[in-house]
């Protein structure tokens, strides 16, 4: 079973030789094709090129592409896609002037989330959940990364990572699992951080182990949650059954997070609102991912991750969603990536470098997905007639996805 892709106007982020991601000036640059044809095989491609060397074999189904544009779909690296409910009560209580703070403070927030699903079933979980989750495969998602973090109790927490296994044997995109127990101090561990810690070292990871429930381990590295101390703790113990750290940091305070995610070998390090030069050197020739979730800084107001100021230093970015119910109720990568053109001051090429290839690199999956590239998966995008791959960014609330294929079949 063959499909022949033809008269495609511009094949995007076309690479022929292997790379993990692109760091600095080199995000700039956006290898393609004009005029070209695409060969899918067997859910993979298996060839591409400009139309004059296209081949006259028979294919099991050929599409036009005249005036449409295909690249590599979106790597959504960092989403909360499982939860339970809405919070839109408290989307209302910012606009009356209150801070995320203080809603959690409140006793909103993370742990209004973690109230709603602990009462909710994981059958319950399953099905509000899969909703999302075909809805940003319509969007273009290819793959995507989902942490736990609403629990905050043992059982809640590995029903999250249950219903996320459960998407993953249902649904054809890639899905990584992540644990993020220690995403806030619940209630009742209120004056007992180090207890609730231990909760989660001794009890969950032994079970998540037993049911290869997760890749990553997760950690809420900020003023008020978890401290640098909590964080290594954390990593330290994740890492001793097999999980690979990948930590929230710098999204309202910067108090070292970097530098712990750094020497753990973390393969990402997420939010960056906030970042010093100390954070930018120390992110300088390793081989963690910085991630950027600008549609998290647009719904709750608050700065931006200096990506000019990063990639101008030499590194690498990769862009998410940070899907949740609280601070980012959307798990459109269209609009991250009209975002960060419009307030990171990023160029098109750097923002869609950063939303495929190095958001790839960011789940693990640099080698399946996030290019153009023969042996990859064929999860595509095909667009509606455009002028130019720059409407994509540019036309903020159009979506210009006409299709999209997962390992080659349209969804």
């Amino acid at each position: 079973m063959a499909t022949l892709f033809k008269n495609i106007k511009e094949l995007i982020q076309v690479r022929k030789e292997s790379i993990s991601f692109v760091s600095g000036k080199d995000m700039n640059q956006l290898p393609t094709i004009k005029n070209a044809f695409l060969v899918v095989e067997n859910g993979l491609i298996a060839d591409y090129g400009a139309m004059n060397d296209c081949p006259k074999n028979d294919f099991s189904e050929v599409i036009d592409a005249t005036g449409k544009m295909i690249l590599p779909t979106w790597c959504d690296s960092h989403t909360h896609i499982v939860y339970a409910g809405n919070r839109e009560g408290e989307f209302i209580d910012r606009i009356k002037g209150l801070t995320y703070e203080e809603i959690a403070n409140r006793g909103g927030g993370i742990l209004n989330s973690a109230k709603k699903l602990q009462e909710t079933s994981e059958e319950n979980l399953y099905e509000q959940s899969k909703v999302r989750l075909e809805e940003v495969m319509q969007l273009g998602t290819g793959a995507v990364e989902i942490k736990s973090g609403y629990g905050l109790t043992v059982d809640a927490e590995l029903k999250m990572l249950r219903v996320i296994k459960r998407l993953k044997e249902n649904y054809p995109i890639e899905i990584k699992a992540t644990f993020l127990g220690a995403h806030a101090i619940p209630e009742a561990y209120k004056e007992l951080k180090n207890d609730y810690l231990q909760l989660l070292i001794n009890e969950a990871l032994p079970k998540i182990k037993n049911e290869n429930l997760a890749e990553y381990i997760d950690i809420f590295c900020e003023t008020g949650y978890f401290s640098v101390e909590d964080t290594q703790l954390m990593l330290e113990a994740g890492k001793q059954y097999g999980l690979i750290p990948k930590i929230h940091v710098n999204q309202f305070t910067t108090i070292g997070g970097v530098q712990v995610g750094v020497k753990h070998h973390a393969l990402s390090v997420d939010h960056l609102e906030e970042m010093s030069d100390e954070d930018i050197n120390t992110l300088k020739n390793t081989k963690t991912m910085p991630v950027a979730l600008p549609s998290c800084s647009y719904f709750l107001s608050i700065p931006y991750a200096p990506a000019r100021k990063m990639i101008d230093a030499g590194l690498p970015l990769a862009l998410a969603t940070d899907y949740n119910p609280g601070s980012t109720p959307s798990g459109n990568m269209n609009f991250v990536v009209s975002t960060a053109c419009i307030k990171m001051k990023m160029t098109p090429e750097e923002a869609i470098n950063a939303a495929t290839i190095n958001g790839a690199y960011a789940m693990g999956l640099e080698n399946k997905v996030g290019s153009i590239s023969k042996g990859k998966r064929a999860n595509l995008m095909l667009t509606k007639p455009i002028n130019s791959y720059g409407v994509i960014p540019y036309s903020f609330g159009t979506n210009q996805i006409e299709s999209v294929f997962i390992n080659g079949v349209k969804i």
